[in-house]
């Protein structure tokens, strides 16, 4: 691989753990010089730990590093930048109250001959840089005065002073419209006209065939495949991210059409401007609506739009056929909703917390505090939900932190199943979980439909999905592309609907 003179930058066998979870398994990648590379996967798949051993931030506990051909040993990412390898995150990573002269030229100011920073040089040479990538704006304004793009802009052209050979633009077009976004591309292709190698991270399918070169895919931190994008459809890139054969059938679970009770809450127009696209949804009781999509699709927008996290900016709910409104996630839980968020450790359990503690907190929340529960009532519910769900803890006093990752997700489940709630949101209920817990949840989701609640579940697993939903609801760039009824919930068919193209998705 390292014989090759056009491999600018290259990593072979790259293992990095952290505890007992393997978050990159012997990868090997190369980016060659003037060429645009993808780097693909869903959460977790490993792209952001890999491009940290890339960039320095993160040392490998295995594998080799190589920049044109010799090994190297990144230990912070200020060698890899002098090795000349640059990062722009989505997030600009520049300082917004400085000029656009001192965020192009900090920590490099040229000096005049009295050892004094010549500013009138920076000046001058800022112009004259920018000029290249078509922009002709103040450069003695403070950066903040300007629109995202051209300060995405500004960040690669800072990249490509300090560094010059290789580029890693991590999800760059997320906060961009389509006329930002093509003018963006049009500098990344000069870019790599000049040589550069680009590595492109981003979750929009359209934007890797429009853009890329090779497209490298992991999936649950090990390497699926690089290829070239010419000889690549949409369908066998998807097929790629999710590990799905479309040759793949799966089991009629719930029948051609599945038995679901009267309309609980319909959503009309419901959406929110550059998060999600207006969509119509209906939920019924004893059902569960299963959200398929790729990883930035809108599956976790349109959940945090549903339980008030968010406040849509458009349409409306109605619940019983009456019009209500979900300004906060206190009037979710008022009117009878759930959540359990993707992120469990982040925005779900209370580490520090016990496990009794967990469980009641929404419930308490609910009855309000001057009904506060004492500890003989929370231990009885607590203890009730420990048995029910078959959480392995050695007593309800533990702190939740120290619990594995499966039953600390059967933790969030009990708190919100004790407030008797009337729907549920669960956003990737089964990531991460040992194949036990993961077995345990997916039959306590079909059970609670049969007991007539109503679910909306988000996962990334399609034959999970496909076992429990009564109808799947297909995200794709921000918007319900689909819904499938019946025979046409399959793993084939979801990924087909996927990786259609707008034109074909409508037709």
């Amino acid at each position: 691989m390292t014989d090759n003179p056009s491999i600018v930058l290259a990593a072979a066998g790259i293992v990095k753990t952290f505890g007992n979870h393997t978050a990159l398994d012997k990868v090997d990648i190369a980016f060659h010089r003037g060429e645009i590379h993808a780097l693909l996967g869903e959460n977790g798949a490993g792209k952001s730990t890999l491009i940290k051993i890339l960039t320095g931030a993160y040392i490998p506990d295995g594998g080799t590093i190589m920049v044109d051909g010799e090994a190297v040993n990144f230990t912070t990412p200020q060698q890899a930048q002098t090795l000349g390898i640059g990062t722009v995150y989505q997030e600009v990573n520049l300082l917004p109250n400085m000029t656009v002269v001192d965020n192009l030229f900090i920590g490099r100011q040229p000096t005049n001959r009295f050892g004094l920073v010549d500013k009138r040089r920076m000046e001058r040479e800022s112009r004259d840089i920018l000029s290249t990538y078509g922009l002709d704006i103040d450069v003695r304004a403070e950066l903040s005065t300007f629109s995202v793009a051209v300060q995405q802009i500004i960040a690669i052209a800072r990249a490509v002073e300090l560094s010059g050979k290789v580029l890693i633009l991590d999800e760059p077009t997320a906060s961009l419209d389509r006329s930002e976004v093509e003018k963006l591309f049009g500098i990344v292709r000069q870019l790599r006209d000049r040589g550069l190698a680009i590595v492109f991270i981003t979750h929009f399918l359209d934007q890797v065939f429009e853009l890329s070169d090779r497209v490298t895919v992991l999936r649950n931190g090990k390497l699926v495949g690089t290829e070239s994008i010419a000889s690549l459809d949409r369908t066998s890139l998807v097929r790629m991210m999710l590990g799905k054969d479309l040759a793949f059938h799966h089991p009629d679970v719930l029948g051609e059409e599945a038995e679901v009770g009267e309309t609980l809450m319909q959503f009309n127009g419901f959406g929110l401007t550059n998060t999600v696209r207006p969509f119509d949804l209906k939920i019924h009781r004893g059902e569960v609506v299963g959200v398929a999509g790729l990883l930035g699709s809108g599956r976790t927008e349109m959940a945090r739009l549903m339980f008030g996290i968010d406040q849509a900016d458009s349409g409306a709910l109605e619940i019983d056929g009456k019009s209500r409104q979900v300004r906060n996630p206190r009037e979710a839980v008022e009117l009878g909703f759930g959540f359990c968020p993707e992120d469990r450790k982040i925005d779900g359990i209370f580490g520090d917390l016990s496990v009794r503690e967990n469980i009641v907190i929404a419930m308490q929340a609910r009855l309000g505090w001057f009904k506060a529960l004492n500890r003989d009532e929370q231990l009885e519910i607590a203890g009730n939900f420990i048995e029910a769900l078959d959480i392995r803890t050695a007593s309800a006093e533990l702190p939740v932190k120290l619990l594995s990752g499966g039953n600390q997700q059967k933790v969030i489940l009990a708190r919100w199943l004790a407030t008797d709630p009337r729907f549920l949101i669960l956003d990737e209920p089964t990531r991460g979980i040992d194949v036990g817990a993961h077995a345990e949840i997916v039959r306590m989701i079909s059970r609670l439909r049969e007991d007539g609640l109503a679910l909306v579940v988000i996962s990334s697993e399609l034959d999970e999905i496909v076992s429990y939903s009564s109808r799947v609801v297909v995200m794709r760039d921000r918007q319900m592309v689909a819904e499938l009824h019946g025979a046409d919930i399959t793993p084939g068919v979801i990924v087909q609907t996927i990786a259609a193209q707008p034109a074909e998705a409508e037709a």
